[in-house]
């Protein structure tokens, strides 16, 4: 199956990329807090490292309760512009596009900022980390899914 859109394809559209990026983030923390649980033992808690970032770069304390939105906004917008970024420069197809972005943000999440924050390279390639990946790359297919439907159109889609 080609899922690449036609040339016709609109250059950055804005509301397809919050559908799929809130369908996403949703899934994601879903994802993390019920089944990678049961699947790797620990939640994904990525709230934490917007604590941690946010401290180290302004010296300001957040709160759980104020971390989980920032991290849910940046999961749904910068993630979802992200994966469309990915889709125009490679010319993959979207879901490649998405597999290819989330396997990106795990590594910038695991290998770069958690480092930043003072955790072991890749949290030690421990069940977080592959419980992360899971979590990445599955939010952006789906989000890479979602855009796949909201954009197609009978005339401009290749099915």
């Amino acid at each position: 199956m080609n899922d690449t859109l036609s040339t016709k394809r609109p250059a950055f559209p804005i509301i397809p990329l919050l559908i799929a990026g809130v369908i996403g983030e949703v899934a994601f923390e879903l994802y993390a807090w019920l089944l990678s649980p049961a699947l790797f033992g620990p939640s994904l808690e990525p709230a934490n490292l917007v604590i941690a970032l946010t401290r180290l770069t302004t010296g300001m304390e957040l709160s759980y309760g104020v971390a989980f939105p920032v991290h849910f906004v940046i999961g749904a917008v910068g993630f979802s512009f992200f994966l469309w970024i990915v889709y125009r420069l490679t010319g993959l197809g979207l879901i490649l596009s998405g597999a290819l972005a989330g396997v990106i943000l795990w590594f910038v999440a695991q290998g770069i900022l958690a480092p930043i924050v003072g955790r072991d390279f890749m949290m030690g390639f421990g069940p977080y980390t592959q419980s992360s990946f899971v979590g990445h790359v599955g939010m952006c297919i789906l989000m890479a899914l979602v855009l796949r439907v909201t954009l197609a159109r009978p005339t401009t889609a290749t099915v």
